[in-house]
């Protein structure tokens, strides 16, 4: 395995997990013999393969599933399972998109490691979260996986528990994922299932609404075809649990499937008693109708079981052809969740609601009839997923959220209403997408390449600090570069040279209030007030939007305003551990539409501030808010890495360099031992370090002018009631130059 020593870029870099299989074929052998990595798409992965940096780790992967043979106890559940099956560090990137030069080694046997998987290509991974921390440990440490550590975690526990006790909810998905993989057999053998169900409604009434066909001669009978979702429906329509259980019993006698009839249904959507099919009368029915219903179901289940991203595009297919179909609309996603309860997103009219009102996610609303298109639908469940692994989320899972969904509304299983009539649309108005931007990585190299005179080590610090409590405030004397360094950070952390939306920066000051940072009323071009967001409520709505990606807010001056006041019912939100919607509360103020939904901020977004600490004028900060945020320290740095860099990279004369690092250090050293001042009230290095390069220009007068026109006045500020020192301090900067 790579140890320290290898020449891998640092420990804070992302890792890349790449596929090897293109088109089918499997590259693992040539992309190991010719030294390098490429992929076999032509419009997609472009931006972040030219992302990809000399010196970061990458692994060659497979995921798959698996049901049998694990090293562990999994209660019957299909396992998402990955392959490593070679490892390297990036020698080269030509900047095309589609290839990096790669010092592979290869791994003899594979090591397969288990849950937290990725099905895509392409797969970046950041240091700093620890589910993360442990794949790239096992990964190029070759530490082992804490399997007991995943099984237990809330996204995997109610299907991995290592506690038996601990499984008592959703035990319904094991029954109806195993009667979809035996019903998928009867694709092309629907009359069996034709007769399956005629046997039950004899038994059964609640199946006579199969028998109301009707057909093109006028007359009524039972239904003569029948697809997936109509059939698993027979025993999820609003009928008392009783008669849904008997249903299920004789279904599972009739494709032979041992896991065990549910007694509870606890997060299982549904369908209208008055519109429980997926197809129209007879009469009106197209003739690839129900063949497409089918078609969408396969490709379903292909995708949920294989990750082979190649599926994606015929699952997107076959998903926006069924919805367009008559009787369909939002009831494929409860078919979906029916089948792969832990991999569909059910969205019926409690679910959505729960997503916007609770979880604060937009649905994207351009497919037929004001639905959801499969972009949007598999943007959606990402989205989701990646919440779902984070601690501290509300829940944790698709049952999950269906089942809270199903509570929070006070229903009961029975009138619970997933399918919705055909004709219903919806107000929301669909999200534009963006272009993609190019992507431009920026790390803790590129902070001191901009010209950091911090270590490495004190920047890792910083940004280990930053990610773990989310919220920083640099602190320090006038001139230290606390917002260039805020900023810097920011972009360290995202992993990425980016501006808007990402990286916003506001000012406080004493005027600064709730309303202008959170939310108030302001006035409009027609002379009303209008409520409105602030830049505060705009950066959590971005982030919430986006949850795999950072968000970071750059306040400056933190403390010229009222945090407390600014921030109102938000400071308590602020805090790591309340950044979750059970924690959500309501604000002060409506949302701009009107409505008064719960608000909390995500795991993804953070706050950065700079604080003055030599300005008299800023009040204390109170300890509520201080205990929100890490500090950090920042002092005047006139050292070697100062000199280095005005010199060498800004064309300063040497012998310049040498004086002012030495008067500056002089000059500080008196400022820190005055009981006036102290050290809060040194001057730092921004003041002396050029913005652009000296070259063809005196050293010399550049640094005199400086003197007098920034630290001059600086210094008379400080000594305000004793001119003469501030005088004699200044021309000391400049004696004999």
């Amino acid at each position: 395995m790579f140890s320290a020593q290898q020449d891998f870029e640092s420990s804070s870099s992302p890792c890349w997990f790449v596929g090897a299989l293109m088109e089918k074929e499997d590259k693992l052998e040539e992309f190991l013999q010719g030294g390098y990595w490429e992929h076999g798409f032509e419009d997609k992965y472009l931006d972040l393969v030219r992302s990809m940096r000399v010196g970061e780790r990458i692994a060659i992967k497979a995921a798959y599933t698996r049901k049998q043979n694990l090293p562990f106890e999994s209660w019957s559940n299909t396992t998402s399972v990955m392959a490593i099956k070679a490892i390297g560090v990036i020698k080269e990137n030509s900047g095309n998109g589609k290839r990096v030069e790669v010092r592979w080694q290869k791994i003899d046997p594979i090591r397969e490691w288990y849950f937290y998987t990725y099905q895509r290509t392409l797969w970046k991974v950041t240091p700093g979260e620890w589910k993360n921390d442990a794949l790239i440990d096992f990964t190029f440490n070759n530490q082992p996986q804490d399997i007991d550590r995943f099984r237990n975690d809330p996204f995997w526990l109610d299907r991995y528990a290592t506690d038996p006790t601990k499984l008592k909810r959703f035990q319904w998905t094991r029954f109806f994922q195993a009667i979809a993989d035996e019903l998928i057999k009867y694709k092309n053998n629907r009359q069996a299932l034709l007769e399956l169900l005629k046997s039950v409604s004899s038994k059964i009434d609640a199946l006579k609404y199969l028998s109301s066909d009707t057909f093109a001669d006028g007359s009524r009978g039972f239904v003569k075809d029948i697809d997936p979702f109509t059939f698993l429906g027979v025993f999820n329509r609003g009928i008392k649990d009783s008669t849904r259980i008997n249903i299920a019993i004789e279904i599972a006698k009739f494709f032979g499937v041992t896991e065990p009839v549910p007694e509870r249904f606890e997060g299982v959507p549904v369908l209208n008693n008055m519109s429980s099919w997926y197809f129209p009368w007879n009469k009106e029915l197209p003739d690839d109708h129900i063949d497409k219903l089918w078609e969408v179901f396969e490709s379903a289940l292909q995708l949920a079981d294989s990750e082979d991203e190649d599926l994606i595009e015929k699952f997107s297919q076959d998903f926006d052809t069924a919805t367009s179909l008559y009787g369909v609309s939002w009831n494929l996603s409860c078919g979906l969740y029916w089948i792969r309860p832990w991999h569909f997103l059910n969205l019926d009219g409690l679910n959505r609601k729960f997503i916007t009102e609770k979880l604060r996610l937009k649905i994207g609303l351009s497919g037929p009839k004001k639905i959801c298109n499969s972009n949007e639908y598999l943007l959606l469940t990402n989205t989701l997923r990646e919440r779902f692994v984070e601690s501290d989320f509300s829940v944790h899972s698709f049952p999950e959220l269906s089942f809270n969904a199903w509570t929070n509304a006070g229903s009961s299983s029975t009138d619970s209403e997933a399918n919705e009539p055909e004709e219903i649309t919806s107000t929301d108005e669909s999200k534009n997408i963006e272009p993609i931007k190019p992507i431009k990585p920026y790390s803790i190299d590129n902070i001191l390449e901009d010209g950091s005179f911090l270590s490495k080590e004190d920047l890792e610090l910083m940004l280990r600090r930053f990610r773990e409590k989310k919220n920083l405030i640099l602190q320090g004397p006038p001139g230290t570069g606390k917002t260039w360094l805020a900023k810097r950070l920011g972009m360290a952390l995202i992993g990425e040279d980016v501006q808007e939306p990402q990286l916003r920066s506001v000012q406080f000051h004493p005027n600064l209030s709730y309303e202008d940072f959170v939310r108030g009323w302001r006035p409009g071009s027609d002379g009303k007030l209008n409520l409105h967001e602030g830049i505060f409520m705009e950066m959590v709505n971005e982030a919430l939007e986006k949850p795999s990606t950072r968000h970071v807010l750059v306040i400056e001056e933190i403390n010229r305003g009222n945090p407390a006041q600014i921030f109102g019912e938000l400071l308590t939100l602020l805090e790591n551990s309340k950044r979750s919607p059970k924690d959500a509360m309501q604000l002060c103020y409506p949302d701009p539409d009107g409505k008064h939904l719960p608000v909390y901020i995500p795991a993804n977004f953070y706050v950065i501030g700079t604080m003055n600490v030599a300005d008299r004028s800023l009040a204390l900060v109170d300890m509520a808010f201080r205990r929100r945020f890490a500090f950090i320290d920042l002092e005047p740095m006139f050292g070697k890495r100062w000199r280095d860099f005005v010199v060498n990279k800004l064309q300063m004369e040497s012998s310049v360099a040498d004086q002012i690092r030495e008067r500056m250090n002089q000059l500080n050293t008196q400022i820190s031992v005055d009981s006036r001042l102290g050290k809060d009230f040194k001057v730092g290095h921004s003041y002396l370090t050029p913005t652009e390069s000296l070259k063809g220009k005196n050293s010399k007068q550049w640094f005199s002018e400086i003197v007098e026109s920034e630290i001059k006045p600086l210094l008379k500020e400080y000594w305000f009631e004793s001119q003469d020192e501030a005088d004699k301090a200044a021309a000391k900067l400049l004696e004999n130059l």
